[in-house]
């Protein structure tokens, strides 16, 4: 591949995977598109995909390297119902109804149980992403999630080991392949301790040569096994394996995680590049509709099974969603199997394309569940709002969580009652524990507002988390209770600037006092002998100037920005005429008694 084909598909891939990202599709269909935009059916900048394919293909070794160091014995142990319980349940579950339809449809056992397991393989590399920027990987489907992609990233190997065992994945291992395993098993953890022993001593902590030891140890291996019969992703994950309960653990995390990243959006640019658009082109039903019915057959599937086991509907519905689209570990089965015969060429080049439109497909299908379905759930399992029997109290707290319950313990202290209120139901459950009385109700419904008897409060403290919810609780209240005191807590400067706009002058940032608490001890740090907290309450009286400006144009993007630029030289205008004041104050020394009395 020549330079300029490289830095073509590089920029493709700089162009389109921050916008896809930014629209929501994740950035594994970006790849798939930019490789598919300048392949051999598109701007055929290289049409020969083949090549850069065997590249890319070290970035799933090195995600197979990454899954082995995940596999330390006391986290498996931890996870092991729902590795090897719901992992097996999936593979199974999805697997046998693929299966029985690729032999009703004409294909041999051995090649239908692969298609099978092909189908039920889903994209780590873009389900864990997704889930850790929704922060959702330790809910309960966020676990459970994790679980089975580990199941099915693991039992990769064995499947590869079978299709080169029966000749369909290159040259059968032999016994040199045992050896090499056994060899592998008796001295493949001590000679890289070893290594990186010595690169930690002697490397002077150089992390790039860390890098360097790091890739040696997992390319060194799969390459070591590959050279035997077995398979690259194989030796990477037994790599992994040995070194998971190291003390190098995290730092080998840190050093393989960007090359593996780079490698594996090359992997899938290269698989885009692959796929036949001649193909969807001719047969455009045919692919969009085997692509969508893996979608539709994978959630139906899931989501029966777990329901099947005990799961609740909702956690059940989004485990099956998030698993629904195929994954990068099909396109690595499908080149096996049709490189060994086991698959006829046009029947892998159909399959690849349909995994391909389920992965884009697939955040459409997130977003409809996001949208329709998760609201529809929680309205159709929500318990109903606790009735509020006590008569109305001093003050009434909407939102007791982290905020909401710290004002809450201070009232408390001074005999000061409140009414609580909380859209949570398991942050409710959550706070009763404690022993603290706590209504679940949905503060922006006007009607629960009247039966916490707001009217007749002294005040109203606003301290719900979720900025547009919070900023129509505070419309509720302007306008049906504008006598009864707000004080509401801002998550940021905006939110601040939107409860302003409703005449909450009254509404705290909430993390303004720490941060400035936090500036002060700063500077105490670097230069002792500040007057930091004279400094802090210049910087907080500007600051507030600075709002009410920005309040002003806080709809003018433009406007907003040229005023934060100039607030800027004026705040360092302000700190150094006060430091030279100070200065002047101290040279002139003490004024005399007589004038101290006098003034």
């Amino acid at each position: 591949m020549s330079a300029t084909a490289f830095l073509i598909l590089l920029a493709a891939a700089v162009l389109l995977v921050p916008l896809f990202k930014r629209m929501g599709l994740g950035s594994v269909l970006g790849y798939l598109v930019a490789g598919m935009a300048v392949g051999p059916y598109g701007l055929r900048v290289d049409s020969q995909p083949d090549a850069i394919l065997h590249t890319a293909a070290l970035g799933v070794t090195l995600l197979m390297f990454l899954i082995g160091l995940e596999l330390q014995p006391s986290r498996l142990w931890a996870l092991r119902r729902q590795v090897f319980g719901l992992g097996t349940l999936q593979m199974a579950g999805v697997a046998l109804p693929v299966a029985a339809l690729g032999t009703a449809f004409g294909l041999g056992w051995a090649a239908a149980a692969l298609v099978g397991v092909t189908i039920a393989m889903s994209s780590t590399a873009y389900i864990l992403p997704l889930l850790a920027d929704r922060r959702e990987l330790t809910t309960r489907f966020g676990r459970e999630s994790f679980a089975i992609l580990l199941f099915q990233d693991v039992s990769v190997i064995p499947i590869l080991a079978l299709l080169a065992l029966a000749g369909a994945g290159g040259k059968p291992p032999g016994w040199s392949a045992l050896a090499a395993l056994g060899l592998l098993a008796v001295l493949g953890r001590p000679v890289l301790a070893t290594m990186f022993r010595y690169v930690a001593r002697f490397g002077s902590g150089n992390r790039e040569l860390f890098a360097a030891a790091a890739l040696l140890g997992a390319v060194g291996i799969a390459v070591g096994l590959s050279s035997v019969g077995l398979s690259a992703s194989l030796g990477a994950f037994l790599a992994g394996v040995l070194l998971a309960d190291s003390e190098f653990r995290h730092e080998l995390e840190a050093a393989i995680e960007p090359f593996e990243s780079l490698l594996l959006g090359l992997f899938f640019i290269a698989v885009g590049m692959g796929i036949q658009l001649p193909l969807l082109a001719a047969q455009p039903f045919l692919v969009v509709g085997l692509g969508a019915g893996i979608l539709l057959l994978k959630t139906c599937m899931l989501f029966l099974w777990r329901r099947a086991v005990g799961g609740d509907t909702a956690t059940s519905l989004t485990l099956a969603i998030f698993l629904a689209c195929g994954g990068e570990f099909a396109f690595v089965l499908l080149a096996n199997a049709g490189a060994g015969g086991l698959l006829r060429r046009p029947t892998v080049e159909l399959l690849t394309a349909a995994v391909a439109v389920s992965m884009a497909l697939a955040p459409f299908l997130l977003m409809l569940h996001d949208r329709l379905l998760k609201p529809w759930m929680r309205a159709r399992q929500a318990p109903p709002f606790s009735p509020i029997d006590t008569p109305g109290e001093a003050v009434v707290i909407a939102g007791f969580g982290r905020v909401g319950q710290v004002v809450g313990r201070m009232l408390n202290a001074q005999g000061i009652a409140f009414t609580a209120l909380d859209a949570s139901p398991e942050q409710v459950d959550f706070v009763r524990r404690f022993g603290n009385k706590i209504y679940y109700g949905d503060a922006s419904r006007l009607a629960l507002l009247h039966a916490a008897r707001v009217g007749d409060a002294k005040l109203f403290v606003l301290a719900v988390d979720d900025v547009d919810a919070s900023v129509k609780i505070a419309e509720l209240m302007r306008r049906h209770f504008p006598e009864v005191p707000l004080l509401a807590r801002a998550r940021n400067r905006a939110h601040l600037m939107r409860l302003r706009e409703l005449g909450v002058r009254n509404a705290t940032r909430e993390t303004w006092w720490s941060s400035l608490e936090m500036g002060k001890q700063a500077l105490q740090a670097i230069r002792p002998g500040l007057n930091v907290q004279r400094i802090a309450n210049l910087f907080a009286a500007h600051d507030e100037r600075l709002l009410e400006r920005q309040q002003a144009v806080s709809h003018d993007q433009s406007a907003l920005i040229a005023l934060s630029k100039s607030a800027r030289a004026e705040l360092e205008d302000i700190l150094q005429d006060d430091a030279q004041l100070a200065l002047h104050a101290q040279d002139a020394g003490p004024p005399p008694a007589g004038d101290t009395a006098a003034s």
